[in-house]
């Protein structure tokens, strides 16, 4: 466990969580160029869950901490920064509950699903959700209107948090579509998992021999007597 600890992609997941209370420091300070900030590091953080998912199936060092650990700082530094902005004004409460109460939904069944032996992988809805999210969640964090062009074309003043809530919102549908979807992976995997287990219990009770019968139990009672 401690030589996985120091591994490169373990590593970055720490510096993942680290940057958490940088990310909020910045953004309690409520000023344009504080708020710039956040976004930034939140994004740094992003780039660190894609990077370290990378190194560790490249350097071969795919290990049990890094699977705990990968997710829980991904959901840490979304809670966090979620629940900070709330009374800033910049998310509303109602929608960080849909959200929270969904990841925390999702966590415990896969979590279930795992001990029953049923993995369950991330569909489209689930990753359209999570990019939605994070592009979101930095556009929140910036905070404040910007004059924005791209290539030769002027955006104008362009309200950058009024973006960020918009896709979370979208995040949030995309989010109760995968919630479905892996509550019906889910139920499909268990009933083929019982009706293997029950298939495999007939063929056993067939595969069974015969006792042999009792000469004294064929020739019936009279016989005996």
């Amino acid at each position: 466990m401690a030589e996985d600890a120091l591994n490169i992609p373990n590593l970055l997941t720490f510096a993942r969580v680290v940057m958490i209370p940088v990310c909020l420091w910045f953004l309690d300070k409520n000023t344009p160029r504080d708020s710039f900030i956040a976004g930034f590091v939140f994004t740094l953080a992003a780039v660190t869950d894609a990077l370290d998912g990378y190194l560790a199936r490249k350097l071969n060092v795919v290990s049990v901490l890094g699977k705990l650990l990968d997710p829980l700082a991904d959901k840490l530094i979304v809670m966090a920064t979620l629940i900070w902005m709330i009374p800033m004004g910049r998310i509303p409460g109602w929608c960080v509950i849909l959200l929270l109460a969904r990841e925390i939904s999702i966590t415990g069944l896969r979590s279930v699903a795992a001990s029953e032996g049923v993995v369950i992988s991330a569909g489209q809805e689930g990753k359209v959700k999570t990019a939605l999210q994070m592009i979101g969640i930095v556009a929140l964090l910036a905070g404040y209107p910007y004059h924005l062009q791209y290539a030769w074309i002027d955006l104008g003043l362009v309200d950058i948090p009024k973006v960020g809530r918009a896709l979370v919102y979208l995040s949030l549908v995309f989010s109760m579509a995968s919630a479905a979807q892996y509550v019906g992976l889910f139920a499909q995997a268990v009933d083929a998992k019982n009706q293997k287990l029950k298939a495999a219990q007939t063929e056993s009770s067939r595969s069974l021999p015969e006792l042999p019968k009792d000469d004294d139990d064929e020739a019936g009672p009279d016989a005996r007597g």
